[in-house]
């Protein structure tokens, strides 16, 4: 497996949401990621085709019944061999299955353990069940996304899973990682969801502080509230997305839309943002998308169409870039970053639970012997 990551050896215990996009993430960089999966379990996201749990992709499975000893001491011979593990269970799971990060240190002391939860490791909340949604509200994240006067807008879960959730954890192991190669020591490593949507609002909480963010929502330059950060209907009910917050941008996407009324000349005014919207968006509903992205597309407006999701992988700059693949026939966002010389190997497609288990305990140095005995106790369920 090529990538930057080739070479690191990882154990995902299989779990929802932003533990397994995580591990896709190491998976897509050139790591050997095993996924653990508990028996009996289909696949998490799409039981009937493994091929459609897309944040599975790129890995093997093994399936194995922590409730037996066995089972346990097989997790730990493999986290033996590992350079860390990633987990998503509530505080407390792993440790009451007997593979807590005390236990697991001991058995290998440069293992980074990784711990993806939604409320952290420790606090008033920790132990309580929750949500994306629930923990971008505590951030304060999901109060600002919305129009004026109408309730927060639900963002998908993109915030709390996905951004602060998977690759705020990423990002931590990969520090505990470089950082156990200096000290030849491992460490935990307690990513919570409401910490990394709390960090994705930094610049946010400047604005708050130095006055330039009020907290109502959709009144702001970035959240709806500015005519020149916003998105319009067009003529055939297609959307756009305008970003034209420098001046000469503004004063591009003014000339293109043919617009004389000195009015929009305050661009920084918000006392008259509310009517400039109005205006603006009777400007939009003179002509087509289409029409509008040949006229703007790759402009300084700061301009592009909102596609969805079957246009989106097939714009040309998303094509051109290859921005999205087809792994087994289902189209996929493709691994990301780019490198210019350590370039991942396209991704494997999803597998069914267990459905690699002779293999892995193979590669990760189980004698054939070892292997039936685990099998004839029920191990693998």
């Amino acid at each position: 497996m090529a990538g930057p990551l080739e070479g690191l050896k990882i154990v995902e215990m299989v779990g929802l949401g932003p533990a397994p996009f995580c591990a896709m993430m190491f998976a897509d960089m050139g790591a050997e990621v095993i996924r653990i999966d508990r028996p009996g379990n289909a696949s998490i996201v799409a039981p009937e085709d493994a091929r459609f749990d897309i944040t599975a992709r790129g890995r093997r499975s093994i399936t194995i019944d922590l409730k037996k000893p066995e089972g346990r001491q097989t997790v730990l011979r493999l986290l033996g061999n590992a350079d860390a593990v990633v987990e998503g269970f509530r505080p407390g799971v792993m440790e009451r299955l007997g593979l807590g990060p005390d236990t697991c240190l001991e058995r290998n002391p440069r293992l980074v353990y990784g711990r993806m939860t939604g409320w952290g490791q420790h606090g008033p909340l920790a132990h309580a069940a929750g949500h994306d949604i629930n923990y971008i509200a505590l951030s304060g994240a999901l109060h600002a996304i919305g129009r004026p006067g109408e309730p927060p807008v639900v963002p998908l879960n993109y915030i709390g899973d996905f951004g602060g959730g998977g690759m705020l954890l990423a990002f931590g192991v990969v520090c505990a990682l470089l950082e156990a190669r200096r000290s030849g020591k491992g460490q935990v490593v307690d990513a919570a969801m409401t910490d990394g949507a709390a960090l994705l609002s930094a610049m946010m909480y400047g604005f708050r502080a130095d006055g330039s963010l009020n907290n109502q929502r959709g009144e702001n330059l970035l959240d709806g509230g500015a005519h020149f950060y916003n998105t319009y209907a067009c003529a055939d009910g297609k959307y756009i997305s305008i970003g034209s917050i420098e001046p000469q941008f503004y004063a591009l996407l003014i000339q293109l839309c043919g617009i004389d009324d000195p009015a929009f000349q305050a661009q920084r005014d918000p006392h008259g943002w509310p009517i400039l919207k109005y205006r603006l968006a009777d400007v939009f509903r003179t002509k087509t998308r289409e029409e509008w992205c040949a006229l703007m597309e790759g402009t300084d407006v700061c301009f592009a169409p909102v596609l969805d999701w079957d246009e989106a992988p097939e714009h040309p700059h998303n094509r051109s870039r290859e921005t999205f693949i087809s792994v087994d026939g289902v189209t996929q966002p493709a691994p990301a970053p780019r490198f210019s010389r350590t370039t991942p190997d396209r991704p494997s497609a999803p597998t069914r639970p267990g459905s690699d288990g002779d293999a892995i305990l193979h590669d990760w140095g189980f004698e054939r012997l070892a292997i039936d005995e685990l099998k004839e106790k029920g191990v693998f369920g």
